[in-house]
């Protein structure tokens, strides 16, 4: 699965992430009480696999991360259901 960046220093960036599940935040256990990416899209394939995870920066709002994904076309670029992530 890939992880998309939105927001902050790593904005537009990605990467492959391990696992069936991506993490609520990333990184996730930093250890020094610094501010993580959080979680907020998800995106499922037919079959239910996760083929992406948008994570957005601490001080963006939940509508702009979905704004910016949707601009994006995570969805349509991954061939995937867009779900909004419940914390």
């Amino acid at each position: 699965m890939r992880a998309l960046f939105v927001g902050g220093v790593v904005d537009n960036s990605e990467m492959d992430l391990e696992g069936a599940q991506p993490p609520v935040h990333y990184p996730e256990d930093t250890g020094g009480g610094h501010a993580r990416y959080r979680l907020h899209q998800v995106g499922k394939k037919d079959d239910g696999a996760v083929a992406y995870a948008v994570y957005g920066a601490p001080d963006l709002a939940d509508e702009e991360v979905s704004r910016v994904a949707d601009e994006r076309a995570y969805a349509r670029r991954f061939e995937a259901t867009p779900e909004v992530f419940q914390h």
